[in-house]
């Protein structure tokens, strides 16, 4: 018989709502489902896959592996991606304009994915850094110094390209002022008014990046040097909130923190102040430590990717960019 404990006693007992799992479910707030998802994935022009030492499980895919890729991403449910190229080092140069070329890897890849699975969204990252010889989002001077608006007039020409082949959305990844405004006006003056732009608006100057940069080859390029100059520095958060509204002002559609659960304030701060679709990025170096202790056994795997990406989702997250689409599709179809 169950204990009579005295009227003196609470009768306020929140635990009630966690009795059983069917009341948990009824009463739950926040819900992932496989639409919270964007694949990052990474493309190559060698012939074969190749993979990535820092991003267990994660392999550079040749075009017809990507296409195999969206093919499994879509049965399980996932309707979007974000190709980054891993670009042959013949093709960097200071001005990284192999990013205008329309027969480069990225628009190459956008075209045979819009052919084979018209359905499937694309995010293309818009940023110089797979291209340039040192590794920088932008071009610099002699002095080693991100100069802005050459640029962004480098960055117009590349969006175009990848609207043309298109791509639904332009993702600007490279924190350079006003690229949002001059990307949006020369897509309107090209007829593009449908291709919509995510802008990586309070984007950090994080340590967590560098298996990506593994990913796409700029870490040899880039060295010892560091994206601060016009990143975010990670101690501030209302400047975060200046940027999203300057990028709201200049035309952007969605806007984007990267990185994602070290910056859930951010993400929280992003949305109750502007309502606006936001998104964020489970990016690289959070993956390697979860894969970390996953080899290890220290962690679940499953329970924690899960945990994981509805934290982000609670913050206030649309959706999330995140290596873990696919394992979390297949847990959610579960």
């Amino acid at each position: 018989m169950p204990q009579i404990i005295s009227s003196e006693f609470p009768l306020i007992r929140k635990r009630r709502n966690r009795y059983t799992a069917s009341i948990r479910s009824l009463l739950q707030e926040t819900v992932l489902t496989t639409k919270d998802l964007v694949m990052p994935v990474f493309i190559t022009d060698d012939s074969v896959d190749c993979p990535i030492a820092s991003m267990p499980k994660i392999k550079r895919l040749t075009i017809n592996s990507l296409l195999k890729e969206c093919e499994e991403l879509l049965r399980l449910g996932v309707i979007a991606i974000a190709p980054f190229p891993n670009v042959n080092n013949q093709h960097k140069t200071n001005d990284g304009v192999y990013a205008t070329n329309p027969d480069g890897i990225l628009p190459k890849a956008l075209r045979e994915v819009k052919k084979r699975f018209p359905e499937m969204l694309i995010f293309a990252d818009i940023a110089l850094d797979p291209y340039t010889s040192h590794g920088q989002d932008g071009i610099i001077d002699e002095e080693g110094y991100i100069l802005n608006d050459i640029t962004v007039e480098m960055l117009i020409k590349q969006a175009l390209i990848c609207a043309e082949s298109g791509a639904d959305f332009v993702a600007p990844s490279d924190m350079m002022d006003g690229r949002v405004q001059k990307i949006r006006e020369n897509l309107e003056k090209n007829g593009l008014i449908n291709t919509g732009i995510m802008a990586y608006s309070a984007k950090y100057a994080s340590s967590y990046y560098g298996p990506f940069r593994d990913a796409v080859g700029s870490t040899a390029n880039l060295g010892k040097s560091g994206k601060h100059n016009y990143q975010m520095d990670c101690a501030n958060s209302d400047e975060a909130l200046q940027e999203v509204a300057l990028d709201i002002q200049e035309g952007a559609d969605i806007v984007m923190v990267k990185p994602a659960t070290i910056y859930l304030d951010i993400i929280q701060r992003v949305k109750t102040q502007f309502a606006f679709p936001t998104a964020a990025y489970h990016v690289s170096g959070e993956y390697a430590m979860l894969e970390a202790a996953f080899a290890n056994n220290w962690l679940d795997r499953d329970k924690i990717i899960l945990e994981t990406l509805t934290s982000i989702k609670r913050a206030g997250a649309d959706f999330t960019f995140t290596y873990y689409a696919k394992d979390a599709a297949k847990l959610l179809q579960r």
